[in-house]
């Protein structure tokens, strides 16, 4: 077991959102989030990179026993207990999905020059038994 988050998509993303599939409220079925440039010095934003991110981590078959396992560990080691970590919906992932990622995303046109404050992306799950990740894929970008 390697225990390189970076070679494991599950644990490409922000801590607390590892805990999340905790916090939704019960019988929680759909999520939709959105990405955008709250903005700053430039007024604009140049829309780029959503493919190779796509290619790098979300294309094909993601999710594995061994990943799941070593995500696991990790995260106990990490929170200093037990429980945090979905074990059983990413076990659901891989045996209802062969690890493929029940996400539907949809984007506006790479290299687009959008204003800022606009929605870039859009990302929903297409599995009502996994909502959470939704939030949790958002963290990739």
């Amino acid at each position: 077991m390697s225990l390189d988050p970076c070679d494991n998509i599950i644990l490409i993303t922000d801590s607390y959102k590892i805990t999340h599939w905790k916090q939704y409220p019960p019988k929680t079925t759909r999520l939709y989030s959105y990405f955008e440039s709250r903005g700053g010095r430039f007024d604009n934003t140049v829309f780029f990179g959503l493919q190779y991110i796509l290619k790098r981590y979300l294309c094909g078959r993601v999710i594995t026993d061994e990943k799941i396992t070593e995500a696991k560990e990790f995260c106990r080691k990490h929170f200093q207990r037990e429980n945090l970590f979905n074990e059983d919906g990413w076990k659901h992932i891989l045996r209802q999905h062969n690890g493929y990622l029940p996400l539907k995303i949809k984007a506006v046109s790479e290299g687009s020059v959008i204003p800022t404050q606009n929605v870039l992306f859009t990302v929903e799950n297409t599995d009502p038994a996994v909502p959470w990740i939704t939030n949790w894929s958002v963290s990739l970008w």
